[in-house]
């Protein structure tokens, strides 16, 4: 919808071998516990030290960018679901309505040295997103696809491309994206 091409790759899969054929890297939402994914954590912390292009994440992508980073996580006692979850942000204030489906939460009491927290949930205080400070690394821990406000989120991918695309623009000097055609 939005013009841009998307290369899934497995979980467990060294995407660092092959970082520079992407514009940015999405990390995904996927079901289980956070702390169970060793291999894709130890990935994107290798990538959080080499890979300078923009880093989203979105679920249980937030939690292994957290993990990444050097945040923990700990399983919430009902967890968020539902279709109606406020997450304020840190930024501005405002409160968004989010789709959420998780167990699990960063302890965000203390944040790595040059990360902050993004988002936080209205109802529980539980941490909802991070971001770098000067880096394009950011996550939510909502799902922004899911319409829940019902376009409240919409806007993060949007923010995630622009800063790909502009990225791109500073590298190759082109402003001119054609999205590739599956056959």
């Amino acid at each position: 919808k939005r013009g841009a091409a998307v290369t899934v790759l497995p979980y467990d899969f060294d995407f660092n071998k092959i970082a520079d054929e992407f514009d940015g890297l999405f990390i995904s939402n996927g079901p289980g516990n956070p702390n169970l994914v060793t291999e894709t954590v130890r990935n994107l912390r290798t990538a959080l030290n080499t890979y300078e292009r923009p880093i989203f994440g979105i679920c249980m992508g937030n939690l292994i960018l957290g993990l990444s980073a050097g945040l923990k996580v700990f399983k919430l006692r009902f967890g968020n679901r539902g279709h109606n979850v406020p997450a304020v942000s840190t930024s501005d204030g405002k409160c968004a309505i989010t789709s959420q489906n998780h167990g699990y939460a960063l302890d965000d009491k203390i944040m790595p040295e040059g990360w902050t927290k993004y988002f936080f949930n209205a109802n529980d205080g539980s941490n909802e997103g991070i971001r770098h400070k000067t880096l394009p690394r950011w996550s939510v821990q909502f799902h922004p696809e899911a319409k829940g406000g019902p376009q409240d989120t919409e806007f993060l991918f949007d923010e995630y491309l622009d800063r790909v695309r502009a990225d791109k623009l500073k590298r190759v000097g082109t402003s001119v994206f054609i999205p590739e055609i599956s056959t």
